[in-house]
């Protein structure tokens, strides 16, 4: 009570009310000997709603009308309900208050509330059990706050008359508590998007009164236990986005009542139980991207509810069953991304009710079904299969067109024919039409003008002829236009210009032929501008330099003339992206315009020749005397991480000697070679887990005690290398950080994880050893070092060509996408935790290891991991900042800028700290690019891939977190960029 005693005095404002508070507090003490005796609605609730308020902060004033001298809470006070008869409080709901702090005791008081909602807020700290111990408690929301914690195993086991239970979207770990099925009355559990782990309790299966169960967006594993058919009443149940493995039960089919599946985002595999055709009231059923196999069951015709039906992402093969066109009720049906084969029939059409149709990437055939433009579907997506036939004759063919409702039509990479249907202008709401990859003829109809809501347009790679319709201005919404690799001709017309919302333009590959109108300057927002491979002639407009968004222009190949542009973008144009063009003239192409006089020299009538010749410019003096404030806070940051490694070194100091007896002692008893033995729990022995065959050491323990064995050491300990038995390496990470480490059933489910993350350009666990006082992590060998000594010790063999940091800048993309998509942040990216294959590609290591350690806050986290200043993020800086994935991005974008330019991300000269971003986006604003890239490379780099990359990481190190790109984003910019350039080489 002291602390709350604190806190209150801390808010009162007077001695008055600091009796009163005290006076209150006291009672809340006192409470159980004699609260019988004084008023309830005094001594209860008033005093336990204050309470609960001087544990939270309110920054918005929310709870003002809560006030310590009123009798009854019941009359005024925000948020809280009252019995009229009883006058006691009965519900308590302060949904999206903004409240921050934890939820203290004086909740306990409210011994008739029936409703404790808190959703939406900032709240911290562990669930008190005494809340769901409250006697009349039915519902219970606690969901979107910042709740953290393992929840106890007998939380659960006095809930009484709880029929409500929400914690979704909190940062609650460990398992799911047992005790779950001691609330008889439960109709409502939802624990969705915490950090749950391990398997579904199976006493789950024992709530006969659940109607709806949410487990999704956690690390749940293992098999879906039996025993489902428990749940009678069950009418809502969703389990996506974890790691569950096995068949699905096949006594699902037994809860008849069920109106919601969702089971995708995991790996499941086998067949679909033939007892799910007992699930005709079943309206959604989802189980994308898992590995179901075999053919789509006939008896899904008997679902005949069914309004979402989401197979895609699996390995779903032959025809696609008759009976689906029995499904009047169907609105969404995704098989996309499976094998399956066969046509479209035609008897599709009785699916009145259909919207939304995605049958992509399978190996579908035969004609375009005529009845895709009969239904009123919204959305059709067919793209990536082998379906014939021609849209015109589809269209022509059908007796009543609905044209009101189409919004998505992509038919690309098909084999299409004919012409696109001059009709098209007349599907009003369409935003996206994309029939890329064909064999389409004609011209591009007038009517695309009529599409007044269409956002993409991608006729790529077809046989289009004819020009670019004038009408084409009145598409205003157009994001997307791309025409490219077709036979158009004529000229781009100027009422492009009424495409104010355009980010893409590639016209490339065409015949298209005079001045490029000044008109395309207005284009704004503008990013990727392709033209070359045409006949263009005439003066590049000086209004192009307003361009302010240019990630990539390419002029090249067509017949263009006169001076470049001089400012903005074309001050850093790759040379490449102007090529081909003879009568071009500027710096970027090597050729000086003629009669282009030089500006006549003004001097200073009141300087002096000795002041002049001795001195440099004031401003540049100032420049070097003075640092820059991205130095000072440079400086300040190392300050500060600087203090962070003496705290943490101090600490491990004190336990390195115990630490270090402990290991040696485990390692004598097991006679040095601890990796022989067979997994065991004991103490003395350690217990060793290879999670692909048994553990096969020939060195084993006396590796780490060998110094020639040491590769490497990091922040979190040494890397020794070692040898299996059968003569392969691997590597192993001896953690120096023992103390710190989560509990061994933490630290291995945590390891548990990782493990299971697979991806050509990570670097696998294979394996762990634990002992209260030594950790191993055991990885895969690579074998041709870490990135750093590659670009700062590299010499001889060892250069890394363009070609090779091209493709490690895309493989360490891929890799972090890959553990971004799996929910795991690096938090410890730099180069020497990047790791090159014996065939130069990459491996980003060291991830996840954060998670092991969770008493090390950020401060202390970016000065053990983040040791290179230049990788950290600015949030680290900030505790208010979320940490997520965008931290990643930003370490990224540093080490892009530094396979590019050679350089570390920050260097320390004698009067000054050079920070890279700062350098390169100078640098490429004054159109200095060879200063950028690496001199090593002696000008042998392709300057339309290498500027792109720049500037791409100079967005990734943005200050703004949300300014950042996730990373699948950078992934494609990164291939669009290599896909460009490659064209451009394949064409010339």
């Amino acid at each position: 009570m002291r602390a709350y005693t604190l806190r209150a005095f801390s808010h009162a404002g007077d001695s008055k009310m600091k009796m009163k508070l005290l006076t209150l507090l006291t009672l809340f003490v006192l409470a159980p000997i004699f609260v019988r005796s004084l008023t309830p609605s005094l001594n209860d609730d008033v005093l336990g709603l204050i309470v609960f308020k001087v544990d939270i902060q309110d920054p918005l004033g929310k709870l003002a009308s809560w006030n310590e001298d009123d009798d009854s809470p019941c009359t005024n006070w925000v948020g809280v309900k009252c019995n009229p008869r009883s006058n006691r409080v009965t519900e308590l709901v302060l949904d999206d208050f903004s409240l921050s702090g934890r939820i203290g005791r004086g909740l306990i008081q409210l011994q008739f509330l029936r409703k404790l909602s808190l959703s939406r807020n900032n709240l911290t700290g562990i669930i008190p059990a005494t809340i769901i111990r409250l006697p009349n408690l039915r519902t219970l929301d606690l969901s979107e706050n910042s709740l953290y914690g393992s929840l106890a195993d007998d939380l659960f086991q006095q809930c009484g008359p709880l029929r409500s239970i929400s914690l979704a979207n909190n940062k609650l770990s460990g398992q799911i508590p047992r005790s779950l099925n001691s609330c008889a009355w439960l109709t409502l559990a939802n624990f969705s998007s915490n950090q749950f782990a391990g398997s579904i309790p199976a006493e789950i299966w024992s709530l006969h009164e659940l109607r709806s169960l949410d487990l999704s967006n956690n690390l749940l594993d293992g098999e879906i236990p039996n025993g489902i058919q428990g749940l009678d009443n069950l009418r809502k149940i969703n389990l996506s986005r974890n790691q569950f493995t096995g068949q699905i039960p096949n006594d699902i089919g037994d809860c008849s009542l069920l109106k919601l599946i969702d089971f995708s985002e995991n790996s499941l595999s086998g067949v679909l139980p033939n007892l799910m055709s007992n699930l005709s009231f079943c309206s959604y059923l989802n189980l994308r991207n898992n590995l179901f196999l075999g053919q789509v069951p006939n008896w899904i015709g008997a679902m005949g509810h069914l309004e979402t039906l989401d197979l895609s992402a699996n390995n779903f093969s032959g025809r696609i069953p008759a009976s689906v066109w029995n499904l009047q009720a169907l609105k969404v049906l995704n098989f996309s991304v499976n094998a399956l084969s066969g046509s479209l029939p035609e008897s599709m059409v009785n699916c009145a009710g259909l919207q939304i149709i995605d049958l992509r990437q399978n190996l579908l055939t035969g004609y375009l079904p005529q009845w895709i433009f009969k239904v009123g579907l919204q959305e059709v997506l067919l793209s990536e299969n082998r379906i014939v036939g021609s849209m015109e004759s589809s269209l022509s063919a059908s007796e009543s067109v609905s044209h009101q409702s189409l919004r998505m039509l992509d038919l690309s990479g098909n084999a299409l024919s004919g012409q696109v249907p001059s009709s098209i202008g007349d599907f009003s709401s369409l935003q996206i039409l994309n029939l890329s990859r064909n064999s389409v003829i004609g011209s591009v109809p007038r009517d695309i003008g009529e599409l007044k809501a269409l956002e993409v347009l991608d006729l790529s790679h077809n046989q289009l002829n004819g020009s670019i319709p004038s009408e084409i201005g009145g598409a205003t919404s157009l994001r997307e236009v791309v025409l490219n690799n077709n036979l158009i001709g004529g000229m781009i017309p100027t009422s492009i210009e009424h495409c104010s919302s355009v980010t893409i333009l590639v016209l490339a590959c065409n015949r298209l032929s005079g001045p490029i109108p000044a008109a395309i300057s207005k284009l704004y927002n503008l990013q990727i501008v392709d033209l070359s491979f045409n006949n263009l002639t005439g003066n590049l407009p000086k209004q192009l330099v307003n361009f302010r968004h240019l990630l990539s222009f390419n002029l090249s190949h067509n017949n263009l003339e006169g001076e470049l542009p001089a400012g903005g973008f074309f001050n850093t144009i790759s040379p490449s992206s102007v090529s081909g063009n003879p009568s071009l003239c500027g710096s970027a192409v090597n050729r000086s315009c003629p009669a282009v006089l030089p500006k006549p020299i003004v001097l200073n009538p009141n300087s002096t020749s000795d002041s002049n010749s001795g001195s440099l410019p004031t401003n540049i003096a100032h420049k070097k005397i003075i640092l820059s404030i991205s130095s000072l806070i440079a400086i300040g940051a190392a300050a500060v991480i600087v203090i962070g490694v003496i705290a943490i070194t101090v600490l491990n100091l004190r336990v390195r000697a115990s630490t270090s007896r402990s290991s040696a002692a485990a390692l004598a008893l097991s006679g040095g070679d601890d990796f022989s033995r067979s997994p065991t729990t004991e103490a003395n022995s350690g217990k060793l887990v290879m999670f692909s065959g048994e553990p096969d050491f020939s060195m084993g323990a006396h590796a780490l005690l060998n110094k020639e064995c040491e590769l490497g050491r990091g922040g979190f300990g040494a890397v020794y290398r070692t040898i299996l038995r059968d003569g392969e390496p691997v590597a192993i990470k001896k953690l120096t950080v023992s103390s710190l480490v989560k509990s061994q059933e933490d630290f291995e489910r945590e390891v548990k994880k990782l493990g299971k993350i697979r991806h050509p350009n990570l670097v696998s666990l294979e394996g762990y050893y634990w002992t209260s006082s030594l950790q191993l992590l055991i990885y895969e060998f690579v074998s041709g070092g870490n990135l750093y000594k590659h670009l700062h010790e590299g010499s001889g063999g060892n250069f890394l060509t363009w070609n090779n940091r091209f493709n490690i800048i895309l493989g360490m993309a891929k890799g972090l996408a890959h553990l971004h998509q799996v929910n795991v942040i690096h938090y410890n990216l730099k180069s020497s935790n990047v790791l090159i294959g014996s065939c130069g590609e990459p491996k980003v290591g060291d991830y996840g290891l954060a998670r092991l350690l969770p008493m090390l806050d950020r401060y202390v986290l970016s000065s053990k991991i983040q040791s290179a200043l230049g990788y950290m993020a600015p949030e680290f800086a900030c505790r208010m900042v979320k940490i997520t994935e965008k931290c990643d991005v930003y370490g990224f974008g540093a080490l892009v800028l530094e396979v590019v330019t050679g350089k570390r991300p920050v260097e320390y000269m004698e009067d000054d700290v050079v920070v890279l971003c700062d350098k390169v986006r100078e640098a490429l604003e004054e159109g200095r690019v060879e200063e950028c890239v690496d001199g090593r490379l002696l000008g042998n780099f392709p300057a339309e891939e290498a500027i792109p990359v720049m500037k791409l990481g100079l967005i990734c190190t943005s200050q703004v977190p949300s300014n950042r790109p996730d990373m699948q984003e950078v992934v494609n910019i990164l291939e669009l960029i290599r896909c460009s350039s490659a064209g451009q080489e394949g064409s010339s």
